[in-house]
């Protein structure tokens, strides 16, 4: 149970906060809808901030209501589909919505600085006071008709996804007046996103490198920001950079180069990391207290769900109120094509889904103080396994543990239990070009046909096991225990550059009885290995996926991706198996008896 609010504190237009007299807690569906510009301070300089008010009808001084707020993903703009339709949904529910441009998109201006807190941040700060009455928008509009829990504190929540995901937790870090948080599919640690180290311990003192850089999402992203000027001819003269690329702060233009170097000597890489965490949540979790409802897609290369269960774990660690969900749909596989009965936030019909009523909830509960709103289980996780939209969602209090372990053994078999194991080992090796396929990042992204994932011989290994007699429900991350011998990487890997150290790529295959193989959502793990002279642990990206009965697990690493970058040089890999060689796959595995 969440405690109940304090009652009886002056909202500042005649309120309280419970319910609140004489708000508007349903709405004809009819609004206005009102273009505002507005100048807004944000990192040191002023920026114009493009946004348009919707307005439900019969909200006004003496009929307040919440607010919520929400800006678009990368690229976007308060006019595209997902935007404009948050707006539209919100305010048919009688919540007062403002939806912007994000900076260095749309008509706003300044550069693009990746949801910077100091700078992102404090220009979404600037709309709050608008929305608090505290000031007028730049053709004089006041809001003087959204709930207050105090002088200068307007009730308001926001809602997006991706890159204005981020920007919520961004502002709530430092704006306590954001009182609920929605992100959907957003990023945790930016440096794990576009650079994914999947070692467990890739935060360890001596460990902190950069992984595999994303090639084609990195430059995807970078050439859509520097492609603004043909999306909105005339940009403002704010978003012009004349110290690197054109329209990104200096440090975002660093990164995109770092990462295209392949190479990470210690002063180059810790540039990149301190940027890219302080434009993270990982780095300001501790100061967000606003309730906060993360909603995460299973289909994501470039967001996995491991970033979600992070931030979920550290916000609950820090006290804050944190429910997860997982549904189908992320940033791979069409984002404008969800599954059947799933969110679909370019119709806007929240109430038309699991995870749009939940949205729908949470604010009935933490802006409307509507006590009888159920805002769910902890955790809820879609199986497309279940063709039934009304039973498709598994409800837990906890991401699953890792309950199964499997072992690899030197035949190639994956197998239960360590006497199974047949000792010996096997080698591969990369090539200077790549061997093998997951994705192509953009065309996942905008639901093109892409090649079936593969593996070229000799630069990989795989352990399978047999056919399953029963279904296996797998969901969450899996884990291995790995180590691997190449004394090539073992002379260079402590050079100063961490491009010397070696890179694999893990991942999970299912294995239906025909041969035909499946890489669940094309996710993989790449990992630099931190030291092929010990044991290391991966975490795999999170999943949930159903093995049929009949169906077997293959597990591989392999020597490259073509949507990474890879080694440096050819430094061939040997696995060996038996006594005193750890080769381990642990899985969170659920019953799955109920569907």
């Amino acid at each position: 149970m969440l405690a109940a609010p304090p009652a009886g504190a002056d909202d500042g237009g005649g309120g309280d906060r419970g319910r609140e007299r004489g708000a508007v807690h349903a709405s004809s569906g009819r609004y206005t809808v009102t273009p505002l510009k507005f100048t807004v301070p944000a990192g040191g300089r002023n920026c114009t901030v493009d946004a348009d008010l919707y307005r439900p009808e019969g909200v006004d001084r003496a009929h307040r209501a919440p607010a919520v707020l929400a800006t678009n993903g990368f690229g976007g703009s308060k006019e595209d589909g997902g935007t404009a339709a948050i707006g539209k949904a919100v305010a048919e529910r009688g919540y007062v919505g403002l939806v912007y441009s994000g900076l260095g998109f749309g008509k706003s201006g300044c550069l693009i600085s990746l949801d910077d807190p100091e700078i992102d941040g404090r220009a979404a700060s600037g709309l709050l006071d608008f929305l608090a009455g505290e000031r007028a928008a730049d053709n004089g509009t006041v809001a003087d008709f959204v709930t207050r829990d105090g002088a200068g504190d307007p009730r308001v929540g926001m809602l997006g996804g991706s890159y204005g995901g981020a920007i919520q937790l961004a502002t709530a870090a430092d704006d306590p007046r954001v009182d609920a948080l929605v992100p959907l599919i957003t990023w945790n640690d930016l440096a794990y996103s576009l650079a994914p180290n999947n070692a467990v311990d890739r935060l360890a003192e001596g460990h902190e490198v950069p992984g595999a850089a994303k090639w084609q999402w990195t430059n995807g992203f970078y050439l859509m920001g520097e492609g603004q000027p043909l999306l909105v001819p005339n940009l403002d003269p704010s978003r012009i950079n004349a110290l690197g690329c054109l329209h990104f702060v200096t440090e975002a233009c660093e990164t995109f180069r770092t990462l295209n170097s392949g190479r990470y000597p210690a002063d180059r890489t810790r540039r990149f990391l301190d940027f890219a965490r302080r434009v993270s949540p990982a780095s300001y979790l501790h100061r967000v207290k606003a309730p906060t409802l993360l909603v995460q897609g299973q289909a994501d290369t470039l967001f996995n769900l491991n970033e979600a269960e992070a931030t979920y774990r550290t916000l609950k660690a820090h006290g804050t109120t944190a429910k997860m969900i997982w549904q189908s749909w992320g940033h791979s596989g069409g984002m404008d094509a969800p599954a059947a009965g799933e969110l679909d936030l370019a119709k806007g019909d929240l109430g038309a889904s699991y995870a749009g009523r939940r949205v729908l909830a949470w604010f009935d509960r933490h802006l409307r103080h509507d006590r009888s709103a159920d805002t769910g289980p902890d955790f809820a996780y879609h199986r497309d396994w279940i063709d039934d939209p009304d039973r498709a969602y598994a409800t837990a209090s906890d991401v699953p543990a890792l309950t199964r372990e499997l072992y690899l053994s030197a035949d190639g078999k994956l197998v239960d239990s360590p006497g199974k194991v047949k000792p010996g080992s096997r080698e591969y090796r990369n090539r200077l070009a790549s061997t093998s396929h997951s994705e192509s990042s953009m065309a996942a992204m905008n639901g093109r046909p892409d090649r079936a994932p593969y593996d070229t011989k000799g630069t990989y290994l795989g352990w399978t096991t047999g056919p399953l007699t029963a279904p296996v429900d797998v969901v969450g991350a899996p884990e291995a225990t790995l180590r691997v011998h190449s004394p090539t990487t073992e002379r260079v890997q402590n050079s100063g550059d961490a491009a010397d150290k070696l890179v694999l790529f893990a991942k999970l295959y299912d294995v239906a009885p025909d041969g035909t193989k499946t890489l669940v959502h094309r996710l993989i793990a790449p990992v630099r290995v931190p030291d092929v002279r010990r044991p290391f642990k991966v975490s795999l990206p999170g999943i949930v996926h159903r093995y049929a009965k009949g169906h077997r697990m293959r597990f591989v690493i392999a020597a490259s991706d073509g949507a990474y970058g890879g080694n440096r040089g050819v430094k061939p890999v040997t696995v060996v198996s038996g006594r005193g060689e750890p080769g381990e796959l642990r899985l969170p595995v659920v019953d799955g008896s109920s569907g």
